[in-house]
């Protein structure tokens, strides 16, 4: 167990051999884009509350804010280089037009992304590096096998892979063993239970939910984000949070509120132990990384770790996910969902 400041925190085993780290990690795009403007000084603070309280995984990727969220992090790193397990992404290109995307797995660009990260974390070693999406006209041998190159020469120390089926992840693991797999796992988003999480389970690989929270929404901070969110905030163009879709899922968080209650705790606390028990289920370890940019944010969400639903609460939370209106993008195609049989 890890104890700081008052706060006791599990530590789970990030796949096998893997590092150990808080139960729950951070997730931290939304510090450089995204979410609306960002007060760094609170954000920095954000860093330093979450490892006092226990937390030790760090998530960023080379496309948050076009390697900006890297060069933020890259002080905390190298002050906390010992304590901090520390990773990244790779494979989403962007360039100079915010409206592209480009997916790049070929070996060739796997070893510029690599270089580009260390530099931007300031750091010899990037403790797990992801495929953060798959493109299906690039053999996965090639791009796990250029990912194994990188740990050979000591640039990583392990692998995973981000929105991959479980045929994916088994081929995958056979090239070279994959510590976690990080996908879009909560009350409103179940496309993992399909094949993946049992795939995971099988091989012992560590499961790193993304958006446990529904992007904010199942926190009740917001009903219809075309209104209440800020006109910089990327969540006014997703499916499921404006117009008919945000009313009908905002109807949806009924039963969240009334666990809440019955725990004296927040939607944000039940939605967040949800996946921790639901993973169980599984046969999984689970490190679930909520975004916060605010410290008394992430204490509230480290203290959903204490919490155990009643086999009657998750019964009543049951259906949520099959009740959802809209898709989790506007675009699917590089999503696993987009590529189960």
């Amino acid at each position: 167990m890890w104890e700081h400041d008052g706060t006791t925190i599990e530590q789970v085993e990030l796949g096998k051999g893997g590092p150990l780290v808080g139960v729950q990690g951070l997730g931290c795009m939304g510090m450089s884009e995204f979410y609306g403007d960002t007060d760094e000084a609170a954000a920095r603070e954000t860093l330093e509350a979450a490892l006092a309280a226990g937390v030790t995984l760090f998530d960023t990727a080379d496309a948050y804010g076009l390697g900006r969220n890297e060069e933020f992090l890259a002080p905390f790193a190298g002050a906390h280089r010992e304590e901090i397990t520390l990773a990244t992404k790779f494979a989403i290109e962007r360039t100079g037009d915010p409206h592209y995307r480009g997916i790049r797995n070929d070996p060739a660009y796997v070893r510029q992304a690599v270089e580009g990260s260390l530099r931007r974390l300031g750091v010899d070693v990037i403790d797990l590096y992801y495929m953060h999406r798959r493109d299906p006209a690039v053999p996965l041998a090639e791009s796990v096998g250029a990912m194994a190159e990188l740990v050979r020469e000591g640039k990583v120390r392990h692998l995973g892979l981000s929105e991959v089926t479980g045929a994916e992840l088994r081929e995958a693991h056979a090239v070279h063993p994959i510590a976690a797999l990080q996908s879009e796992w909560s009350l409103f988003s179940r496309d993992v239970e399909r094949s993946a999480a049992g795939a995971a389970a099988e091989l012992g690989v560590a499961f790193v939910p993304y958006s446990p929270l529904g992007r904010g929404f199942l926190t009740g901070a917001f009903a219809d984000a075309s209104t209440d969110l800020a006109a910089g905030d990327f969540r006014r163009h997703q499916p499921r949070f404006t117009g008919e879709n945000a009313r009908a899922n905002t109807a949806l968080l009924a039963p969240v509120r009334e666990v809440a209650a019955a725990h004296g705790a927040s939607p944000a606390q039940i939605a967040l132990a949800w996946v921790q028990q639901r993973a169980r289920v599984h046969g999984l370890t689970v490190v679930p990384i909520p975004g916060t940019r605010k410290a008394a944010r992430l204490r509230e969400n480290v203290a959903a770790t204490r919490i155990t639903l009643t086999a009657a609460e998750l019964a009543l939370l049951e259906p949520i996910a099959s009740r959802v209106a809209g898709d989790r993008y506007p675009d699917m195609t590089f999503t696993s969902a987009s590529r189960e049989a």
